[in-house]
């Protein structure tokens, strides 16, 4: 059953309620004030009673739904994890008076990450779409400027090597059909556990790459191929186990349904990477379609973005808007990712629908340059558009980027690098902890959120 609020608080907490409010944070008194609006807890009241069916009237009681905000944004704010969040509000005033739960009762991790789940990805863009809003309600934004940037937020995954891919295989598949076999009793022949002849494997190629030369490759191919052929011999097992299980009276059959399919998704991973890892190692095919990164993580891309200490990143390009008062006004988690060059026109557009105006100076760095999209964005009604050109040989355009309005806006895009680090650093963009392409989304919304709040509660408590 589902709750919008917590109910009606104890004499102590009303004695005490001022001391512990003089230890609150500036920004979070204001932040206490934002977070009442009636639309962010109907949302999330929404979105906990659709987890199940019946989830809104019947059952226990679930976390009242202003406490969860609260508390999934505190999470965020300090970049903590379930189980420091849980520790954290249990034993500090301050914050248990701030999650709006007094003297109740902290929910524990493995419940907090349960409600956190209910949250998808658009429950958390709309809910920092109305946060927007209230800033612009409050006077803290006006939208009269962007800037926009790109970064990478990385998947929670180890270096992949195509070898150390078949060895994760090789391990999880062996685990499933092991536990296949348990719960069914007895299959027709015996799951093999080869993972030890694989590991070996694995250690031997990552010492043969080491040598280099004709000599080092020999040993290396030599080396795949064996791994391979025991790969292979593991899929072999997984479509045999597969097979006997469907061939399993019913009511047997049941219970290791979800077994089976998880054992199938897997196979299907792994296949890939026997064939990407063929083609890789003999035939010195490196660009092969769907390539799978991680057996875990398979949404995970393949990132290049110049860097000179990190020239290759593995995860998903985000892309983040800010204007007045360092307030993100929209983010993107790319499916695919784009070329920053074809951007700058659909940011413009963001800016516009979210804020119900076209800003008068739009800036980005050179990545995002493109004569076709400036113009098209100065046709939107941009004033201003400061992205430099590095290739330009033209001297109007030199005289452009060398103008005092140009070299002032890019000044002030520069903060839109320093906005990106404060989510890496402060609210944790620099890795994702939650899982699949869903969870990507949910924790590049919620480090998103947490910093918008703490911006806007820092404007208004500076206004009074």
């Amino acid at each position: 059953m589902t709750r919008r609020k917590q109910g009606q608080r104890v004499l102590w907490e009303g004695m005490i309620d001022e001391d512990v409010r003089a230890l609150w944070e500036p920004w979070m008194v204001q932040a206490d004030r934002l977070l009442e609006d009636e639309e962010l807890i109907d949302r999330v009241y929404e979105a906990q009673g659709e987890r199940h069916e019946h989830s809104a009237t019947k059952g226990r009681s679930q976390t009242p739904a202003e406490m969860v905000l609260r508390l999934l944004l505190l999470k965020h704010v300090r970049n903590w994890s379930f189980d420091t969040l849980e520790r954290e509000v249990r034993m500090n005033l301050a914050y248990r008076d701030f999650t709006r739960i007094g003297m109740g009762k902290v929910p524990d991790a493995k419940t907090l990450a349960r409600i956190a789940q209910a949250l998808g990805g658009e429950v958390i863009a709309e809910l920092h779409r109305r946060l927007v809003e209230i800033a612009q309600e409050e006077g803290v934004i006006q939208g009269r400027k962007l800037r926009v940037d790109t970064t990478v937020v990385e998947t929670n995954i180890h270096y992949p090597t195509d070898s150390s891919l078949l060895g994760d295989g090789a391990r999880v598949l062996t685990r499933t059909m092991k536990k296949i076999e348990t719960q069914a009793g007895k299959l027709k022949r015996r799951v093999r556990n080869r993972t030890r002849s694989i590991s070996k494997r694995v250690i031997a190629i990552a010492t043969a790459s080491r040598h280099k030369g004709p000599e080092g490759e020999a040993k290396r191919q030599k080396q795949y191929k064996e791994l391979l052929r025991f790969s292979r011999q593991v899929l072999n097992d997984t479509q045999r186990v597969i097979a006997e299980v469907e061939e399993m009276p019913t009511k047997k059959k049941k219970g290791l349904r979800g077994l089976c399919e998880h054992l199938a998704e897997m196979a299907g991973r792994v296949r890939q990477v026997v064939k990407q890892a063929k083609v890789r190692v003999f035939e010195g095919v490196t660009q092969f379609p769907d390539k799978i990164v991680s057996l875990f993580e398979p949404h995970t891309e393949i990132i290049r973005k110049g860097k000179a200490s990190k020239p290759t990143e593995f995860g998903k390009m985000v892309q983040v808007q800010e204007t007045e008062n360092q307030i993100i006004t929209h983010y993107d988690v790319f499916d695919q990712r784009p070329s920053d060059r074809d951007l700058l026109l659909g940011a413009v557009e963001t800016h516009e629908r979210v804020l119900g105006r076209v800003p008068h100076l739009a800036t980005a760095d050179a990545g995002y340059y493109s004569r076709a999209q400036e113009q098209a964005v100065e046709e939107k009604g941009v004033k201003w558009v400061a992205v430099p050109n590095r290739n330009t040989k033209s001297p109007e355009r030199k005289k452009k980027e060398h103008s005092r309005w140009f070299k002032k806006a890019q000044r002030w895009r520069t903060g839109c690098e320093g906005r990106i680090s404060v989510l890496k650093r402060r609210h944790g963009l620099t890795r994702c902890r939650y899982r699949g392409a869903e969870g990507m989304k949910r924790w590049v919304g919620l480090g998103v959120m947490a910093d918008t709040l703490i911006s806007m509660g820092n404007v208004l408590a500076a206004r009074t």
